[in-house]
């Protein structure tokens, strides 16, 4: 049996326990005439609602509970679909051991017709995920009288509030966000050489009269070229085509400008000189007749000028561009030079900008959203021991609710965490009018949809869209909360990594198709928002036999530890030695 994928996990986790939603069979709502409902707040953004369902509701939800029943059951002496006097289906479900099926059916019906509308209008909540009684609705059924008020008491999870702690001088908390994270050094060389590369661009050029200067380094001529190509014996052959040759072509004597052989061939010509340049064409060049190879140059020395380069002054980068200055000139310049190298430390970044948040402001989890966080990660994690080589039957035998309950528990902190930090940032995207354009969004669906064509994948605009459009909103508000921080960047020097390379070793044969063991793909491919040492399988083992399981501090486990641990307590890896 092959299971396909991550959503068939899913599916099958949540079938097989009452911790994940319940069925729960919808009808069409009528409003309803109710008594204002009270309301008590609870942790992790959780409420307790007690309402009244007027006797008038309670037999609507009651009639309604035997006329569903009626047209699925069979009675004697009923006609499938007919009309079936409630004492008759209240019997017959008594039967089955149902006594009270009718009357619970009831009452689950009203949960669904009165909670959301009450929660809403009357309270201004968001719920989220199945309001839950207080006293279960089949204890409830047995004094259930359809016609007669009924109290209700029902639990739920809402959307949570953010509440922005007051900091004194700012009159935006999340501005200005203090914290620290590592990177490598800026490249100094690369922003030199673009910088030098700038000078170049605007370097004024000055006629040398003397006839006997002799050109050097730095100066700039005008030549005419006639080219042809090399024989083996380093003589002149095949007159090159008019593209490769040229008059009054400039050239600027400087290292690695031309094709080599070009410019040491006219270091300390005049004017009026003809000169014989052997030269080499660089082997990418497009033309590939002329890639690689070797050819002679007859170059005659037309004019010389010197070359100065300007100073980077405030009038140089007005020269640049209008209303820059020579300190705005530099920044922009280290900020282009630096990016490609910056991308790689975005993730250690936005993780100080995510601790810097979670001081600032304070919002309630509600362990709904938990819940479905921790099922979509153990998803991810299952498929990834698949795609490492672990079997389908040995996945399927793990997919078991006590297994998710386990996992649920050590990754919660960090799910709250990111969930925070996911919240906070998309609040100030709407605060600050942040929007994307149009073509960030279809440029990476285009990407995504390309992917999943070349690998046969079914691709689900509908469902897609909304994540990559949530995801870019996130990487702008990260970036103009950045802008906008303080953040203090501790450089360090590239270090040599052993364990790295190792890791990356074994991960390369992998790909190649060596099987990989349980102990190794259970390691966690759950992202955490924080940048963490990676640890090998084999070390988290052995920390795991050293380590008795109540003595673990789970938090200050990497999540490559926790989901290891979990499946070790849920007894879904075989430690044994061989």
């Amino acid at each position: 049996m092959k299971i396909p994928n991550a959503l068939l996990i899913l599916s099958l986790l949540a079938s097989g326990t009452d911790a994940f939603v319940p069925h729960r069979v919808a009808f069409a709502r009528a409003p309803v005439a109710l008594d204002a409902s009270t309301l008590e707040r609870l942790p992790e953004s959780a409420v307790k609602l007690t309402i009244t369902a007027p006797g008038s509701a309670t037999k609507a939800a009651y009639d309604k509970a035997c006329t569903e029943l009626s047209k699925n059951i069979s009675i004697p002496g009923f006609r499938k679909g007919a009309r079936i006097p409630p004492q008759v289906l209240e019997q017959a479900m008594a039967g089955k051991g149902g006594r009270y099926a009718l009357r619970e059916q009831a009452i689950n019906e009203l949960i669904g017709e009165l909670i959301e509308p009450a929660l809403k209008e009357e309270h201004g909540l968001e719920p989220i995920g199945m309001p839950s009684l207080e006293t279960p609705a089949a204890e409830l059924a047995k004094d259930f009288t359809p016609g007669e008020d009924l109290e209700l008491h029902v639990k739920c999870d809402v959307w949570p509030d953010i509440e922005w702690k007051k900091v004194e001088g700012k009159e935006k908390p999340y501005m200005g966000l203090k914290g620290t994270y590592k990177r490598k050094p800026f490249d100094q060389a690369k922003f030199n050489k673009a910088l030098s590369d700038l000078k170049e661009r605007y370097a004024e050029l000055a006629p040398i009269d003397d006839p006997n200067h002799a050109l050097e380094m730095g100066d700039a001529c005008v030549v005419n070229m006639e080219g042809f190509m090399a024989t083996d014996m380093g003589e002149k052959g095949e007159k090159l085509p008019d593209a490769a040759s040229g008059d009054r072509v400039e050239v600027i004597l400087g290292p690695g400008r031309y094709m080599t052989g070009l410019v040491e061939g006219l270091v300390g010509a005049k004017v009026g000189d003809v000169r014989t340049v052997s030269v080499t064409f660089p082997a990418q060049l497009k033309d590939k007749t002329l890639a690689g190879k070797n050819a002679i140059f007859d170059v005659t020395v037309l004019e010389a000028s010197t070359r100065t380069l300007p100073e980077v002054t405030d009038e140089f980068a007005n020269k640049v561009r209008a209303g820059l200055t020579a300190e705005s000139l530099k920044n922009e310049l280290q900020k282009a030079v630096d990016s490609e190298d910056a991308k790689q430390f975005t993730p250690a970044r936005n993780s100080a900008i995510g601790k810097a948040l979670a001081e600032v402001m304070d919002v309630e989890v509600p362990d709904t959203l938990v819940t479905k966080q921790a099922k979509e990660k153990f998803a991810m994690m299952m498929t990834d021991m698949r795609n490492n080589g672990v079997s389908d039957e040995e996945i399927k035998n793990q997919i078991k609710p006590e297994n998710f309950l386990k996992y649920k528990k050590v990754v919660k902190d960090s799910i709250i965490k990111d969930f925070k930090v996911s919240m906070a940032v998309d609040e100030i995207g709407r605060m600050e009018g942040i929007e994307l354009p149009d073509y960030q969004v279809e440029e990476q669906m285009s990407g995504i949809r390309e992917e999943a064509t070349k690998a046969g994948e079914e691709f689900d605009e509908a469902a897609i869209r909304p994540r990559v459009e949530a995801t870019l909103m996130r990487e702008a508000v990260m970036e103009f909360l950045a802008e906008n921080s303080e953040l203090e960047i501790q450089f360090e020097e590239d270090e040599f990594d052993e364990e790295l390379l190792t890791k990356l070793a074994e991960e390369s044969l992998a790909r190649e198709g060596v099987e990989a063991s349980v102990g190794e793909s259970a390691t966690a491919p759950v992202v955490d928002a924080e940048i963490v040492e990676e640890k090998q399988p084999e070390q988290v083992a052995a920390k795991a036999k050293a380590e008795p399981a109540g003595d673990r501090d789970y938090s200050s486990m990497t999540i490559e530890e926790k989901a290891y641990y979990s499946l070790l307590d849920a007894g879904a890896l075989d430690t044994k030695e061989n």
